[in-house]
């Protein structure tokens, strides 16, 4: 988890820096929108992660609590023979 924050927030970073010197933003602007962009990164990939970590969870739990699949009924045609 820790390291879907990091890489949300480096992300994020990367992207508000390059968006804002695009804009032709003077440095300190820059930094501060990359600052906002990783915090943003990091609270959405920390937000996605832990969404993702429940269904998984969820998910395995369905599994092993779900009954075996029963054998698929058998036809009631007969094979031909050759």
């Amino acid at each position: 988890m820790k390291l879907l924050l990091l890489l949300g927030g480096a992300l994020g970073f990367a992207i508000g820096l390059v968006c804002s010197r695009a804009q032709d933003n003077s440095w300190p602007f820059c930094l501060w929108h990359a600052c906002l962009a990783a915090y943003v990164g990091g609270w959405l990939a920390g937000w996605w992660g832990r969404a993702w970590q429940k269904n998984l969870k969820d998910a395995a739990l369905e599994r092993l609590n779900s009954p075996a699949p029963a054998f698929p009924a058998s036809s009631t045609s007969k094979p031909s023979k050759p």
